[in-house]
C-alpha cells in the first residue's frame, strides 16, 4: 500500500531564531511561540538560514535576533530583504541568568536571545540606512586618525625627553607648527640608531597628518551636500558648535524625530545621571556608562567653548561652580548645549544668543 505524504503547515505561527553570529559559522536556537525546539549550527549565511526556516517550518511568520557589535547590520538587511523580521540588539540589554554570565559560550548566546525574543523581552537597537552608516564612517575615521596622530606626538616627545633634548625658546610645540616641525626633522641625536627611530616618527606623523587632511576635506564637501547642508548651518550657529562638531552629531543620530524628548537625548548621548539604590540607600553614580561615545566627548569639549563664547552660558557655569567643581559644572553645560542643538533642528531656526537661554 503507497501511502502519501502530507507536510505539517506553520501558517498563523510564529518562529523565533536566536543567532549568534561569527566569522564562519553561526549558532542558532529555535522556538515556536516560547517552546524551545531545537539547537544548530548553521553557515554564516542568512539565505542559508532562510531557507532551512522555510523548508522546516512553512507558512509560519519568522523572526530573528542577533547582537550588534563587529558584523554590522548587513546581516539584519539581508534577512529583511529575504522576509524576515529581524531584530538587532545591544549586548547589555539582553535578560542573563549568573550561570549564563558564567558559563558564556555561542551555544548559550543564541538560546538566550532566543528565548527572549520568544518571550517579546527584547528591544531592537536603531538600524540606519547604509548611506548614514557610511557618512558616520568617514566621519569617525578622521577621529580615529586624529587619536593616532595624538599618539605619534606623544612618542616624539617622550623620545625628545628621554634624551634630554630642549627646543629653543622661539619655537613652541603645543600647536606643531610648521617651523617645529622642520626644527624636529633637522634633529640628529648622537648616534645613527636613535636619529632612524626619531625619523620613523617623524615620517608616521607627516602621513597622519596628510591623510586627515584629506579626511577633513572630504568631510568638509559631505556638510555641503543638500542632505546636511542645511541643518549644519543650523546647528553652527549654535555657540561652541563647529562645522565638524555639527557634523558628527548628525551622523551620529541621524533622525532627530526618534528621540521623543531632550530626556531621550540626553540618555543616548550619556548625559544622565547613574543610580545605584537599595532599600533606603540611594547612591549616585556619576554621569551613566553607557552613552555614545563620540557625542559625550564632542559636547563636553564644545561646552568648554560654549561657556566662553555664550554670556547665558557663562552665567550658569559660574552659578553651578558655586555648588560643585568645574569638572561636573560642565556638564550641565553640556546639556543645555544639546538642548539648544535640539531646539534649532526641531524648529528648523538659528540660534540666536540670549533669546533661547531657556531652551
Amino acid at each position: 500500500m503507497q501511502s502519501k505524504y502530507t507536510q505539517v503547515q506553520f501558517a498563523g505561527q510564529d518562529v523565533y531564531a536566536g543567532i549568534d553570529v561569527a566569522l564562519k559559522a553561526w549558532k542558532v536556537a529555535i522556538f515556536l511561540e516560547q517552546a524551545f525546539h531545537k539547537r544548530l549550527s548553521a553557515p554564516a549565511d542568512p539565505e542559508g538560514l532562510v531557507r532551512y526556516l522555510k523548508r522546516t517550518f512553512p507558512g509560519a511568520s519568522y523572526h530573528t535576533a542577533y547582537e550588534a557589535g563587529y558584523f554590522g547590520f548587513w546581516i539584519h538587511e539581508a534577512l529583511v530583504r529575504l522576509g524576515v523580521h529581524s531584530m538587532v540588539v545591544n549586548p547589555a540589554d539582553v535578560p542573563t541568568s549568573d550561570k549564563e554570565r558564567r558559563t558564556k559560550t555561542n551555544r548559550v548566546d543564541a538560546f538566550k536571545l532566543g528565548r527572549s525574543l520568544a518571550n517579546g523581552e527584547l528591544r531592537g537597537v536603531y538600524v540606519p540606512e547604509r548611506i548614514a552608516l557610511e557618512d558616520r564612517t568617514l566621519v569617525r575615521m578622521r577621529s580615529s586618525f586624529v587619536r593616532k596622530q595624538t599618539r605619534c606626538k606623544c612618542q616624539i616627545k617622550a623620545l625628545l625627553r628621554f634624551y634630554n633634548v630642549q627646543h629653543s625658546d622661539d619655537l613652541i610645540d603645543r600647536y606643531w607648527s610648521r617651523a617645529y616641525i622642520q626644527w624636529l626633522e633637522s634633529l640628529t641625536l648622537e648616534h645613527d640608531s636613535g636619529t632612524f627611530s626619531l625619523r620613523v616618527l617623524l615620517k608616521e606623523l607627516l602621513a597622519l597628518r596628510g591623510t586627515i587632511a584629506e579626511l577633513t576635506k572630504q568631510i568638509h564637501a559631505l556638510a555641503r551636500e543638500d542632505r546636511y547642508g542645511a541643518r549644519v548651518l543650523l546647528l553652527h550657529s549654535v555657540s561652541g558648535i563647529s562645522l565638524m562638531a555639527a557634523i558628527t552629531f548628525l551622523s551620529e543620530i541621524v533622525s532627530l524625530d526618534r528621540f521623543k524628548n531632550l530626556d531621550r537625548l540626553a540618555s543616548y548621548v550619556g548625559l544622565v545621571p547613574g543610580e545605584h539604590s537599595t532599600g533606603e540607600t540611594e547612591q549616585d553614580t556619576g554621569l551613566t556608562p553607557r552613552r555614545n561615545v563620540a557625542l559625550r566627548y564632542m559636547l563636553i569639549e564644545c561646552a568648554w567653548i560654549a561657556q566662553r563664547e555664550d554670556p547665558v552660558l557663562l552665567k550658569a557655569f559660574n552659578n553651578y561652580c558655586k555648588r560643585m567643581p568645574k569638572n561636573v559644572a560642565i556638564i550641565h553645560i553640556a546639556r543645555k548645549l544639546l538642548s539648544r542643538m535640539r531646539f534649532v533642528l526641531k524648529h528648523n531656526q538659528p540660534y540666536v544668543p540670549g533669546v533661547l537661554s531657556n531652551a
